[in-house]
């Protein structure tokens, strides 16, 4: 007779510079369920330092950081932790700021303060192939992305993408929101989110940002 088996904690670590937030949110992911914190890092330095080891699946990372900031922390982590998710926390809503994560890596956005059902919402849905971004952040990515993006995005046959990855990227290019796909498309949002993983393993890329840039070489 067969025994399910449950499946194994997602790995979070945290790298925060303020504190008191640092240990409320440490609190928070340590005690819910189906999520082990392993780290809780004051710096980037800290985090350079001890996170190889620890192989954290999830990463939350603040983006204004003393010393080395957030954004080159994941630049230089994501070297050594490829497979490592990184999600930015910031209290700002700059434009600039989100694509430079975004760019080095970054798979999500969340603005402080940080409510703590959408921080345990975002480590799950990041591994399941998501995006996590605070409303505000995600409408600033799409009203970039709708004055750039082209109308439509090259054939992506050279990446065997399917014909349902082909129009799920389509809408990417275009800025919508992976609610707006599914609308679209008439599809749950756990199908975005599937088709969304494989497009990103097809292009071997981590981000909206990165699947842009090389569908459309800009």
């Amino acid at each position: 007779m067969s025994q399910f088996v449950s499946a194994p904690p997602i790995r979070v670590a945290l790298v925060e510079d303020q504190s008191g937030l640092r240990d409320s949110l440490h609190e928070i992911l340590a005690t819910s369920e189906g999520i082990v914190c392993v780290a809780a890092c004051a710096n980037a330095e800290q985090a350079m330092a001890e996170l190889p080891a620890l192989d954290p699946r999830v990463v939350f990372m603040d983006i204004n950081l003393p010393g080395m900031d957030g954004v080159g922390c994941v630049r230089e982590l994501s070297k050594i932790l490829p497979d490592t998710l990184f999600v930015m926390l910031t209290v700002y809503d700059n434009t600039d700021a989100v694509f430079s994560s975004l760019e080095v890596g970054a798979c999500g956005y969340l603005q402080k303060p940080v409510k703590a059902d959408d921080l345990v919402a975002a480590a799950r849905d990041v591994i399941s192939g998501g995006s996590p971004m605070s409303a505000k952040i995600a409408r600033l990515v799409v009203q970039a992305f709708k004055k750039t993006a082209p109308v439509e995005v090259p054939r992506g046959d050279e990446y065997e993408l399917t014909t349902r990855e082909q129009e799920v990227l389509n809408l990417l290019v275009k800025g919508f929101l992976y609610k707006e796909i599914a609308e679209q498309l008439a599809v749950s949002g756990h199908t975005v989110h599937f088709h969304i993983r494989h497009i990103y393993q097809k292009l071997q890329v981590r981000s909206r940002a990165q699947a842009v840039a090389k569908v459309t070489g800009s």
